[in-house]
């Protein structure tokens, strides 16, 4: 029979001349009521260690408590029977970019269990073309795409399309000395790289400059570029929010799957990873956080007034 452990991150706090005390995976410090269960019993039993004699230690009363006690971990998430897949077991991950950023985000990813693959931009433009799939693909697919510069004017819009085809789209670049991780985009309606431009070159007064400055009106670049540290807590970041969207993805599934065939669970929003921009400095490898939202369509122009005609035209002629 499977028996239930501690899960990761929890741990039993023995305090001398005092009951014993469980510390959440959340860092949390929890009383414990032990009831007739001995707490070295209780400890034996979820770190998986046995009383003399390979049994639990205990009456069989005191044995009945005590699995009553262990389902009250495992009701709370406190015990496991199984430990917990990696959180991108299943998924899919495209990368693409340049080495310094993609060789540490591809370790990053894989340690976490997912799928790793190097792509092209061409076949980054092949995902966007295709059918989109109204039945979303088991373990999910996203694009990664790093850039150790400047985004070259258009290189981004074709893969800003990812999201309308189920396919989830990541993305970072630096400027001088800062670079930047932009929002997860999983859904039509996520927050593309257009979006960013257009919400940072709102928030400037100098909206020209950074726009001569992204359209290539600049001197060589002097970097810095991305050492061993600062490429690597760029690839966490990264692998922060892909597990994010893999964990709403997991809920959003199981949900729907709660509420029946017909899918009317309720799916995430707002989730942080789709709604945050990131800004690092790579000269003291801090970094600060933004929301940014989506830029809504822009309504069409009316149809222009034919020449000769004006407003009010057909009452003037109406009159005697």
């Amino acid at each position: 029979m499977t028996r239930s452990r501690l899960a990761p991150g929890t741990g039993i706090v023995t305090v001398p001349g005092a009951a014993p005390v469980l510390r959440t995976s959340g860092g949390e410090f929890l009383r414990i009521d032990t009831g007739g269960v001995t707490g070295e019993a209780l400890v034996r039993r979820l770190a998986g260690e046995e009383a003399p004699g390979g049994e639990p230690s205990g009456e069989e009363p005191q044995t009945a408590e005590l699995a009553r006690l262990v389902e009250a971990f495992e009701d709370g998430g406190h015990a496991v029977s199984v430990p917990p897949r990696a959180p991108l077991t299943g998924r899919t991950v495209h990368v693409l970019g340049d080495p310094v950023l993609t060789g540490p985000l591809a370790r990053c990813a894989g340690a976490e269990g997912a799928e790793v693959r190097r792509i092209t931009p061409d076949q980054v433009a092949e995902l966007a073309r295709a059918a989109p799939d109204h039945h979303r693909p088991e373990g999910g697919v996203a694009v990664v795409w790093c850039l150790d510069s400047p985004v070259p004017e258009g290189l981004w819009d074709t893969a800003d399309r990812l999201p309308g085809r189920r396919i989830a789209w990541l993305r970072c670049h630096r400027e001088g000395s800062q670079s930047w991780t932009e929002p997860l985009a999983a859904a039509p309606g996520d927050v593309t790289s257009r979006h960013v431009r257009l919400r940072r070159l709102a928030a400037t007064p100098a909206h020209r400059e950074l726009a001569a400055y992204w359209a290539g009106h600049r001197t060589p670049d002097t970097g810095p570029h991305p050492t061993e540290a600062s490429a690597v807590l760029i690839a966490a970041l990264l692998t922060a929010d892909l597990i994010a969207w893999a964990e709403a993805e997991a809920e959003a599934e199981a949900e729907a799957e709660a509420a029946g065939a017909g899918g009317t669970g309720r799916q995430p929003s707002g989730l942080p990873a789709r709604r945050r921009l990131r800004r690092i400095d790579l000269r003291d490898l801090t970094f600060t956080e933004h929301p940014v939202l989506p830029v809504p369509d822009v309504a069409p122009l009316p149809a222009p007034t034919p020449v000769g005609t004006r407003a009010g035209a057909g009452a003037a002629e109406a009159r005697p």
